[in-house]
């Protein structure tokens, strides 16, 4: 009994069971149950409240029900129109899309047709049966025609109902009220209203969890019902949620009394009943759980609500008034932030549907819409609140840092993380992937205090200079057998109508460009391609020998760790061996690409036929003990969680106190326009900037003091973008590339070549000093920077380029 009664409990604990819940709520004071529940919302969803940017749709107000307490509903009117036209519903709902809704929150009576003549009249000449049929079809033009994402509170339902609107809704939703049936006799609430039997509402509950729909309910209190119906109520949901899974919100919604009902008279709870009632919801629900209670009905408690135990506000519009609260605005969206800080949380953005239910969304969603989802959602689930994404010409919205700007942390254990990673010490820099993840899922102020920690730990490791190389990339076929479902550079017989058809360079025409490289003032080129059918582990030997007589001072990067594991498997030797033959052929470092994300589980499915995560490692491990030096990777916005960030990172500070091999970290942003796995509907549309900035800062974090260059990619962050990233914890730009290959396949537009003298001036302009550096971050030779600054232009790429089409 101590154990399950004590404060604090864990997520991990089972929410209490029925006698010992009652034995709570009946003796713990309101401020002993508002701090369990607090520490119990705090465990499940540490300093996040949240909210959706929705828009109201009132379908129709007709209903069947007579419910006492209610002025949505009303009977039909004169020269007042049964139900909303789809041009009025589609002008509500891109007024929405405008102000940056996404939610299309449709409200409506319960099945007035079954009660009026004129909502019968008026579906028929809509083409509809039912008032069902035809909110589905509302659902599918807002779908087909904006960019929100419906929700359906349309009353009691049956399964066919259910499973019509499941296709064009992403969730759905009934209020419980109360699980007592003593309100629908005579002189109660619910007299008359046979939708409000408790029995038919937990019905539709059930069947929404029979079918995996994402499901919103709750209750109504202070409409007559006792504590007891409540923790009643609260019980019934509570085992059908231990059943289906589906409850994916408990909404604590309290009695307004309005003028000109039957109810106009009756004293509404007040706010401790209320606070009282949140806090035994949490307990009841546990952690995990989201409790909800709409801001606009106790807009003078904020405070105490979060103190309560909820994390969500529920849907908030910026366009149109709560239809069935009309007397209490909607508070702004800058206000309930104002007040969520205040009470030491964030307010974060959601969608219609709670992450939970997105990361399975083959379970919980109809599959033509999760496309959609995918494209609305950052790497938690929660709503992707800027346009901006990796390679598009869209503004760059992420912060830009300054000296001295660093604030306090909101969340202590943001704090506590970034102070053992700023440390440094063991093996494992005080983090492990779970902690790396939680500073990932920072937001609000937590944000800036991680960035300027990550750029105060960056400016006393390396200083304020800023390095660059100048580089030529050589990607010298684009044909490959392996199907990666994030490359759009790759060509095959299935991929020959994608932008370029396939090719392979000849050694004369890689020559020709490693010594125009040369001569522009390059140091290094950067060799990588797919995995040509015909090539072998001598087709790489013999790159590495032509680019060495074509200029024999040039740094030969080249090689991901899966061409060299695919190069030692068909010469039939051992990878250090094949890694010895490509040394003493003139390779000089090898990029650590091919990581994509170190952790199976997501490369089964974004990578299935590519190297593992062992191998990857065994690799680039095989590599330092020869000598040779690496740098990594990560790519990132994709499919993948921040809990698969904070593995990979871990596993790459592991694998360099081991060998000590790798130069730099370069976090490489998912450009979706192009990318297979996106166009499938498969993928999110890249790291939003928030995500972009902090992998950028978490990982000088996290691999402090071991790996102490982070490189920023500009080809895919864009010019504002490698800016901001210089100014969260990144020292390096990479390189001026000449041609860029794989990244204008997946359809960047930042360009194939970054001049020495932009970067310079781009560096120049941060307040930084920037330095020409080799591959392995020795210094540029005054010859080099001289020939790169007065570089001529790059002749034009044709004449040597061989097309090739295996034979089948």
């Amino acid at each position: 009994m101590d154990r399950v009664l004590r404060l604090g409990s864990s997520q991990r604990e089972a929410p209490p069971q029925d006698a010992i819940l009652r034995r709570i709520a009946a003796t713990e004071s309101l401020a002993d149950l508002m701090a369990r529940a607090a520490a119990l919302r705090d465990a499940g969803h540490g300093a996040n409240v949240s909210y959706s940017r929705k828009v109201f749709i009132p379908l129709t107000r007709l209903c069947r029900d007579v419910c006492h307490y209610c002025t949505f509903a009303h009977p039909p009117t004169r020269g007042e129109a049964a139900y909303l036209s789809v041009d009025e519903v589609l002008e509500i709902a891109r007024a929405g899309a405008a102000a940056g809704c996404v939610e299309a929150l449709f409200t409506l009576g319960d099945k007035p047709e079954l009660r009026y003549g004129a909502a019968r009249r008026a579906l028929a000449e809509l083409g509809h049966e039912t008032t069902i049929s035809y909110l589905a079809e509302m659902c599918r033009a807002v779908l087909e025609q904006t960019t929100l994402l419906p929700h359906a509170n349309p009353g009691v339902m049956t399964a066919d109902e259910i499973a019509a609107l499941r296709a064009v809704t992403v969730s759905q939703g009934i209020m419980l009220e109360s699980a007592s049936k003593r309100l629908c006799e005579a002189g109660g609430p619910h007299y008359g209203s046979p939708d409000k039997d408790p029995e038919a509402r937990l019905a539709t509950i059930r069947l929404a969890g029979e079918q995996a729909v994402p499901f919103t309910t709750g209750i109504l209190i202070g409409i007559g019902e006792t504590r007891e119906e409540r923790i009643e109520a609260l019980l019934a949901l509570r085992a059908l949620h231990e059943r289906y899974g589906h409850i994916q919100e408990i909404i604590i919604q309290n009695f307004r009394a309005k003028p000109g009902t039957a109810m106009a008279a009756s004293p509404e709870p007040g706010i401790d009943d209320l606070l009282w009632t949140v806090a035994v919801a949490r307990i009841a629900f546990g952690a995990a759980m989201n409790i909800q209670a709409p801001p606009n009905l106790s807009p003078t408690g904020h405070a105490r609500l979060i103190e309560a135990g909820i994390n969500d506000w529920g849907g908030v519009s910026p366009v149109t008034p709560d239809h069935v609260n009309p007397e209490a605005p909607w508070p702004t969206i800058a206000a309930l932030a104002r007040n969520t800080e205040a009470a030491g949380k964030v307010l974060v953005e959601r969608l219609a549907v709670y992450p939970a239910y997105l990361r399975d969304a083959g379970r919980w969603l109809d599959k033509s819409l999760v496309p959609r989802v995918l494209a609305a959602s950052d790497a938690d689930g929660l709503a992707r609140t800027d346009p901006w994404s990796p390679g598009m010409d869209t503004p760059f919205t992420g912060s830009l840092l300054t000296a001295g700007k660093r604030q306090p942390a909101a969340d202590p254990e943001i704090a506590d993380l970034v102070a053992r990673a700023s440390e440094g010490t063991g093996a494992d820099g005080g983090l492990t992937p779970d902690g790396i993840a939680t500073l990932f899922r920072a937001r609000g102020r937590d944000v800036e205090f991680v960035l300027a920690a990550a750029d105060t730990l960056r400016r006393e490791v390396v200083g304020e200079t800023v390095g660059y190389v100048v580089t030529r990339n050589i990607n010298y076929t684009n044909f490959c057998t392996y199907g990666c479902g994030f490359c759009a550079f790759s060509k095959g017989r299935t991929k020959e109508t994608q932008r370029e058809a396939p090719y392979d360079l000849a050694l004369d025409e890689i020559a020709r460009r490693v010594a125009e490289a040369w001569r522009r003032g390059a140091t290094e080129v950067c060799l990588q391609g797919g995995i040509h059918p015909a090539y072998t582990g001598a087709t790489y030997i013999a790159i590495c020998r032509a680019v060495k007589r074509a200029a024999p001072d040039i740094h030969i990067h080249a090689f991901s760790p899966l061409e060299v594991f695919q190069g030692a498997a068909t010469l039939g030797v051992a990878v250090p061996e094949f890694l010895a033959r490509l040394r003493d052929a003139g390779l000089g470092s090898l990029p650590g690409t091919a990581a994509e994300i170190l952790d199976d589980a997501v490369r089964e499915v974004l990578c299935p036929d590519k190297v593992s995560t062992r191998q990857w490692i065994e690799v680039i491990e095989a590599a330092h003990a020869l000598g040779l030096r690496t740098t990594s990777t990560i790519m990132f916005g994709h499919m993948e969680t921040p809990l698969a960030w904070g593995r990979h990172l871990a596993r790459l500070r592991a694998l360099q106190s081991r060998t000590g091999g790798i130069t730099e970290f370069v976090p490489l942003p998912f450009v979706h326009m192009e990318a297979p796995i996106y166009l499938r509907g498969k993928a999110r549309r890249g790291p939003t900037s928030r995500e972009a900035l902090l992998m950028h800062a978490v990982s000088r974090l996290a691999l402090h003091p071991l790996i102490t260059n982070i490189q920023t990619s500009w080809v895919k962050m864009g010019r504002a973008g490698a800016a901001a990233c210089l100014q969260a914890g990144a020292n390096d730009i990479g390189g001026t590339l000449m041609n860029e290959s794989i990244s204008r396949a997946a359809g960047t537009v930042h360009g194939e070549e970054f001049a020495p003298a932009e970067i310079e001036a781009l560096i120049a302009g941060l307040g930084r000093r920037s330095r020409q550096r080799t591959t392995l971050y020795g210094e540029a030779s005054a010859e080099r920077r001289r020939a790169s600054l007065e570089a001529p232009p790059l002749a034009p790429l044709k004449g040597s380029v061989r097309t090739t089409r295996p034979a089948a």
